[in-house]
């Protein structure tokens, strides 16, 4: 991990830009964070959607310094693979089309899409936010525990079936779930905060409502409120932090 940048947020916050490899990626701390490892702050790991982490940096900061100056927490996000400035591949630019080509022509979007569309992206991504996870713990100041949220679905649902570092996640409700994942989800056994918008106009209400009852965890919420795709209520935000406090305190 090498940082490339650093500043104090007006809230006191600290600001890290970093790269990993070739992924780049940033990590935001408390404006006290504490130095010793038994005092460490806790961590949440915050996956973008496969926007770009320019494109979406407003939302993450905002929820990063929401958690750090109120609940004393660090986090940290990285960019997708095939996201931002990081290089495509082929197979997935193919994807993308396709499920373009199906949504312009308001045809149902196939299994065999969702598959090349999201399986690749979940196998690259994984393990390189597990490598992302070790080098964070080894900062000072940093200890977990550990726990994720947002971005694609598929993605949560992986890590939290095999990363036993995540003790919580909080994970965004999308339908464009391979159905694979649905097995992978009765292996998730960490408490879960899950986040559905009624009227998402992407998303099919009844394959999230179905994913969520597939999940293992014996304590499972389902936050639905009415509203499209951006529509999330801001008050969710505390509701996140509050399950976060619960579960990494």
């Amino acid at each position: 991990m090498h940082f490339t940048s650093e500043r104090r947020l007006d809230d006191g916050v600290v600001e890290r830009e970093f790269t990993l490899g070739e992924i780049p990626g940033i990590l935001w701390t408390p404006a006290s964070a504490p130095d010793s490892a038994s005092a460490a702050a806790p961590l949440i790991l915050m996956s973008p959607p496969p926007l770009g982490l320019r494109t979406t940096y407003p939302r993450l900061a905002g929820r990063a310094r929401y958690y750090a100056a109120e609940y004393g927490f660090a986090a940290a996000t990285i960019e997708l693979p095939g996201s931002g400035e990081r290089p495509r591949w082929a197979a997935a630019e193919e994807a993308r089309a396709a499920l373009r080509r199906a949504m312009e022509a308001g045809e149902p979007v196939g299994a065999e899409i969702i598959d090349a569309l999201v399986l690749p992206l979940v196998d690259r991504a994984v393990p390189e936010w597990q490598t992302a996870l070790d080098a964070l713990l080894s900062l000072p100041g940093i200890g977990g525990p550990v726990g994720y949220e947002g971005g694609l679905i598929s993605i949560g649902v992986r890590l939290a079936a095999v990363e036993p570092r995540i003790v919580a996640a909080v994970l965004f409700a999308g339908s464009l779930v391979p159905a694979a994942m649905f097995e992978e989800a009765r292996q998730v056994t960490v408490p879960l905060q899950v986040l559905l918008q009624w009227d998402d106009e992407g998303n099919d209400r009844q394959a999230s409502l179905n994913l969520f009852d597939a999940f293992g965890s014996k304590e499972k919420t389902l936050h639905a409120n009415m509203g499209g795709h951006t529509g999330v209520p801001q008050f969710e935000l505390d509701a996140g932090a509050r399950f976060f406090a619960r579960h990494l305190k």
